[in-house]
């Protein structure tokens, strides 16, 4: 990583999940260049240690925890853990998510769960518990991380799909809250982005990573630097104004209108 410099984030303290790799570690990496001190969380002690170091050798400060956000309790004392070791939380990155393509009639009722706990209750209470500790400094900014999928429907991804939308929507409820505690609550939706989740629903056929990439107006995957950017534009006060957004960085995926090919 480059190194440290005084930036749009100087002096703040953010926090974001899924950490490791794709979406949430550019996030990580791109907020700790612009000065924050960021704690990084993620199921796997390994990535998450890795990049806290490159954080680390660039100059900056960064904490690393090993947390299922799905076990809720686990995850709220994680997140004091933060508060308690840097004194202030200035922002939220919600992006730690459970996906697992599966038709319905695989899907399990547990499968269903799991989604719903990770990619739903686990915003809820991080969110809620943000609004405590932020409102004692000043507020911050919650970046929740949602997905196309939560807008139009794609065979194979029920649970993923139904609890991305149900996160959009809670977003946006919580926006209209969260100026009391002079917060702020946006979302991105990401498109198709070259991540580990991305590769494993291709099942690692770069054929059908291709043909995706194809199928999105600018002819490409996203890439998790560009998500990063965007995250950093919510977290940042660049956007003091901007609340209950639901910002896609998808290549323009959302606005095609899917047809046959003539012939």
């Amino acid at each position: 990583m480059s190194r440290i410099h005084a930036g749009k984030m100087d002096g703040k303290v953010a926090l974001v999940t899924g950490a490791g790799s794709g979406i949430g570690k550019a996030a990580a990496l791109r907020l700790a260049r612009e000065g924050a001190k960021v704690a990084l969380f993620g199921r796997r002690p390994g990535p998450i240690e890795e990049a806290a170091a490159e954080i680390r050798a660039g100059g900056g400060d960064a904490l690393a925890i090993s947390v299922d956000v799905g076990d809720l309790d686990a995850y709220v004392r994680a997140i004091n853990e933060v508060h308690a070791h840097f004194g202030r939380l200035d922002a939220l990155v919600n992006n730690a998510m459970v996906e697992g393509p599966k038709s319905i009639m695989d899907l399990s009722l547990a499968d269903w769960h799991d989604a719903f706990r990770v990619n739903v209750d686990a915003v809820f209470v991080s969110t809620r518990e943000a609004f405590k500790l932020m409102s004692q400094t000043g507020g911050g900014s919650v970046v929740n991380i949602s997905s196309t999928c939560g807008m139009k429907a794609l065979e194979n991804m029920a649970a993923y799909s139904a609890s991305k939308a149900a996160l959009q929507h809670f977003s946006a409820v919580a926006a209209m809250e969260s100026p009391a505690y002079n917060v702020r609550v946006n979302c991105i939706v990401p498109g198709f982005v070259a991540t580990e989740a991305l590769v494993g629903y291709a099942g690692g056929d770069q054929n059908v990573l291709d043909a995706i990439g194809r199928g999105v107006p600018m002819g490409r995957l996203g890439r998790p630097e560009e998500l990063a950017a965007a995250i950093l534009f919510l977290c940042s006060d660049d956007s003091s104004y901007v609340n209950g957004a639901a910002l896609p960085v998808d290549g323009g995926h959302l606005m095609r209108i899917n047809t046959a090919t003539p012939g």
